[in-house]
């Protein structure tokens, strides 16, 4: 495993089978532009005098474990205004920043995935409830992809993003990526993490302190968007290329704002992943819509580009007809389909307050109970005005059709009254219009679009999609995993399995655990302000 900050691997002291890197989570001043004074944020770094916005890049090689201890070094006060109106992890006695980080789009144990009241403040001196670790655990034993590390805390996701609490994470595995011959390297493989801010003169971070009920909800806004984007830490930059392919992996780490890139000269993107796992082939597009927490991995040929004076470079690299083929879905091995409703609530002045899936609150108790090893059919039915980004924690899903709800009123004025899709005849009211899943997007997946008044079916896998083996882990330990979507507060627990003690857990569908052989890295992260 290497570190990276800003795409510059930085070596760090190796310990016979261990890499040890210091990272923390801490305040620190960041310059997102030459013309804009230095801004409070909160950024992780090895040590304060490296910390950065986004934080470093982590490269893991598949099959070899990461142990990552996770360190708090916030300040006793947010910078940004927030709002104990909604459900909000808030230390007793009221002091310091709570924070708990999430691997999004890792396939690992429970305890390491970040649960909301998993948080914990500085020098743990307070933690949540289902706080149970110091030290993270992160399997690498996945398909190769790119994912990305974010702050995890009940109510405080978006400000403690927003305040920069971003990087990327990388999984890696040459033997089956290097014959693939894509480009590689660090001049010609870029992570760009993109966002969206807004500033105030004097360089601080722009949140709108007034609440759209602000009655209910002094502080809260369902959304944030700023009118300033910032790509991996600078605000609107700009990067020479030579005429040649570059890869770009594209994380959209911003609260509320979708992105849809495109070349002003017309030349295509060329899909060769999205989230986490390769495409079986690529597939071109000049427009690539990307959501809130979703990624997209292109490569852009610049060979013929009719900008600047440079000759065309010798280019080893390609792009193949075929990548990494996974399986399909099979629908005859589904063990059960389930319909999930996402329901916005509003106010007198048709204001939003909030959000639930399936008409429940996040802490109400675990309504979806997989099996480890097995493969579900969801049906989500968006009864919203927006589209709304999906992501499932721990599985793998496939986008089957998104199919438009006709007579959608009396199907929504029902779903309101019995939350019950068979119950309101879903098959009746899902006949509308039928919208292609796009090429690039077919693929395995951990984020979705889910288009407003449509049902979108999807193929839900609880296993790896490029083994058959079981995960090296107790899935069924508290607690739990969970799914929302990334451009709300809301969350509901993804229930796993039988129901003990009053916790529900994911039951193992398969014998015994594989385990994988490889070194082990150690590395200790801090937050910092």
């Amino acid at each position: 495993m290497e570190w990276a900050k800003n795409e510059k691997a930085s070596k760090e002291e190796h310990q016979s089978d261990k890499i040890v890197a210091k990272m923390t989570s801490l305040g620190n001043m960041h310059q997102f532009h030459r013309d804009l004074p230095p801004t409070d944020v909160f950024a992780y770094g090895t040590t304060k005098r490296h910390a950065s916005i986004p934080g470093p890049t982590i490269e893991a090689l598949h099959g070899i474990d990461t142990f990552i201890s996770w360190r708090n070094y916030l300040p006793s006060k947010h910078i940004l205004p927030w709002d104990p109106t909604i459900p909000t992890a808030i230390p007793p006695n009221h002091e310091g920043v709570p924070t708990v980080v999430h691997l999004h789009g890792g396939i690992d144990e429970p305890e390491s995935d970040g649960h909301g009241h998993s948080w914990f403040t500085r020098g743990f001196a307070e933690r949540g409830l289902y706080w149970t670790k110091r030290r993270y655990h992160y399997h690498n034993m996945q398909q190769p992809g790119t994912l990305w590390y974010h702050d995890h805390a009940m109510g405080l996701t978006r400000i403690n993003l927003l305040a920069g609490l971003i990087g990327a994470y990388v999984i890696r595995h040459p033997k089956v990526e290097l014959p693939l011959g894509l480009p590689s390297g660090d001049e010609f493989e870029r992570t760009l993490v993109i966002c969206d801010r807004d500033f105030y003169k004097d360089g601080s971070l722009y949140m709108n302190r007034t609440g759209n009920n602000p009655k209910i909800h002094p502080q809260w806004q369902p959304e944030y968007f700023g009118d300033v984007i910032v790509v991996n830490g600078k605000a609107w930059p700009y990067m020479e290329v030579q005429r040649r392919k570059y890869r770009f992996r594209i994380i959209n780490t911003s609260n509320a704002r979708f992105f849809r890139f495109y070349l002003t000269n017309g030349m295509p993107f060329i899909h060769i992943g999205s989230d986490s796992a390769y495409l079986g082939h690529p597939s071109r597009s000049k427009y690539n819509l990307v959501a809130p927490s979703e990624i997209s991995d292109v490569v852009i040929d610049f060979a013929n580009s009719k900008s600047g004076t440079d000759a065309q470079v010798s280019d080893p690299s390609r792009v193949p007809f075929k990548l990494i083929k996974y399986p399909l879905p099979d629908l005859l091995i589904s063990s059960r389909t389930r319909y999930i409703a996402m329901h916005e609530y509003t106010s007198s002045t048709d204001e939003p307050t909030h959000l639930y899936i399936n008409g429940m609150s996040f802490d109400e108790p675990v309504t979806e109970t997989p099996k480890v090893g097995t493969s579900e059919v969801w049906y989500v039915i968006n009864l919203t005005e927006d589209n709304h980004p999906l992501h499932i924690h721990l599985a793998l899903f496939r986008t089957l059709e998104q199919v438009k709800l006709v007579d959608f009123d009396t199907f929504k004025d029902c779903m309101i009254k019995y939350d019950d899709a068979i119950k309101c005849d879903i098959d009746r009211h899902a006949r509308g219009m039928k919208k292609c899943v796009p090429a690039h997007e077919k693929g395995w997946k951990n984020v979705f679009k889910m288009k407003p008044g449509y049902v979108t079916k999807i193929f839900v896998r609880f296993s790896y999609i490029h083994v058959n083996g079981s995960y090296p882990f107790d899935a069924t330990a508290e607690p739990g995993y969970v799914y929302h979507c990334h451009d709300r507060t809301s969350r509901i627990v993804i229930g796993v399995g039988e129901q003990c003690d009053g916790l529900y857990y994911l039951r193992d569908f398969q014998d015994g655990h594989a385990r994988a052989n490889g070194f082990t890295s150690h590395d200790s992260i801090e937050l910092w302000h």
